[in-house]
């Protein structure tokens, strides 16, 4: 059962040329010529309820924009949503009490209160029950760990326990829907692990999720689905195994040679990196050639004191994905 789909969105703006030079300048304060961006063009797609679905895209792809028309920030300039029945710009009061959002950039919490404080105003705006806010108060302090922290002042928390305190103001009504944005953005590697692990927990008890990051390590931990949006269009909308294949069966295998090897290519696979005279990295697609075939010739051709092979990891399958979109 799809919990979002949207069909032939667009999000169009209007901005004006100006010139660089003096005259062109003073030109612009008189008439200016409008130029439409297509922020958002004519994307189509499906997120089934109870998954982790990563949208991702590099800066300027149009995936912003498009978290923002889901959440109903934004107002489409053409095609549909819906989101569990709702259109959520249209109808934003009654939708927004079933959605949650953090934003790793912006803070729900009040700068110089306790974040209990915070969540208590958020009891009173999401008019939450007694019973039902000290119950989900209660277990989500527990899985984040911050029993003691949500009772010091936000401006003395540290940013993991900030974030940590983000999740449980947006999560306290419990909303079908979450939006992450950046969600794990300048945190220590304990805190993202943390926050991965309650994200995975609140996932298996039927919450949804949609995570917009740049940390592909969260999308590989995490997502079920992925969709990626460049130029503002949509292009890849699958699985993560699946885009994981897109580029073939390739593998990366690292080498530590006995002497410095000055080519280009080994065994018919490319050199890829260089990370000193004697340690380098190969791309080997075993659709064509099987690894153990390369692997049997490799010592025909260089001399290795160590090896490894992993595979094809996920910012190089992205980058490329970027390179090959229009």
């Amino acid at each position: 059962m799809a919990a979002i789909t949207v069909e032939n969105l667009v999000k169009t703006y209007t901005t004006y040329k100006r010139g660089s030079g003096f005259f062109e300048t003073l030109k612009s304060f008189v008439k200016r010529d409008p130029v439409t961006v297509r922020a958002v063009d004519d994307i189509s797609f499906k997120i089934e309820k109870g998954i982790i679905c990563g949208i991702l895209g590099p800066n300027g792809a149009g995936k912003s924009t498009t978290i923002k028309m889901l959440c109903g920030a934004l107002y489409p300039s053409g095609g549909k949503i819906d989101v569990m029945g709702y259109f959520p710009a249209k109808d934003r009061i009654k939708y927004v009490r079933k959605i949650g959002a953090v934003f790793g950039q912006r803070s729900q919490l009040i700068w110089d209160i306790q974040p209990i404080d915070s969540f208590a105003m958020n009891k009173a705006i999401y008019g939450i029950k007694d019973s039902d806010y000290k119950k989900r108060l209660d277990e989500l302090t527990e899985l984040f760990d911050v029993a003691e922290v949500i009772h010091k002042p936000t401006r003395v928390l540290s940013l993991g326990e900030r974030m940590k305190c983000e999740f449980i103001m947006a999560m306290l009504h419990s909303p079908d829907i979450v939006f992450l944005d950046e969600p794990t953005i300048g945190l220590d590697v304990i805190a993202k692990a943390k926050i991965r692990e309650v994200v995975g927990k609140m996932n298996q008890s039927g919450t949804t999720f949609i995570l917009t990051t740049h940390d592909l390590e969260d999308v590989e931990q995490l997502a079920d689905h992925v969709i990626i949006i460049n130029h503002g269009k949509k292009v890849f909308d699958d699985t993560l195994p699946h885009l994981k294949s897109t580029l073939g069966n390739k593998k990366i295998i690292k080498l530590t040679l006995s002497k410095p090897y000055n080519g280009e290519i080994i065994n018919g696979a490319n050199i890829i990196q260089r990370e000193s005279d004697l340690d380098i990295s190969l791309e080997v697609d075993t659709e064509k050639q099987g690894i153990n075939e390369f692997l049997n010739n490799l010592s025909n051709f260089v001399e290795f004191t160590d090896i490894s092979i992993k595979e094809l990891p996920m910012d190089m399958i992205i980058t490329r994905i970027y390179s090959k979109s229009p």
